[in-house]
């Protein structure tokens, strides 16, 4: 029988949910940082706040998981924002 450590498997889904957040920030941070013509910065902000604020979600979500099968469909989900669909 496999035993899962729910603390430790939730690390692991805040790790991949920080890494997809800045997967989803990255291109949007460049417009804020870089003043790129023609990129609203306003409207940059506004997109940051709603991934800032959807993780704030996930992340409560993985802290009231109360087991590891209530992790899965918010590490699959972290998985398609990464990219690595399937894995």
């Amino acid at each position: 029988m496999i035993t899962i450590n729910l603390e430790k498997a939730k690390a692991v889904a805040h790790d991949r949910r920080r890494f997809a957040r800045s997967v989803e920030l990255a291109p949007l941070d460049d417009v804020i940082a870089k003043q790129i013509p023609g990129n609203d910065a306003v409207e940059a902000e506004a997109q940051r706040q709603a991934i800032r604020d959807r993780h704030a979600q996930l992340q409560a979500d993985i802290e009231a998981a109360a087991n590891p099968y209530q992790l899965k469909p918010i590490m699959d989900d972290l998985d398609v924002i990464i990219g690595v669909e399937g894995a």
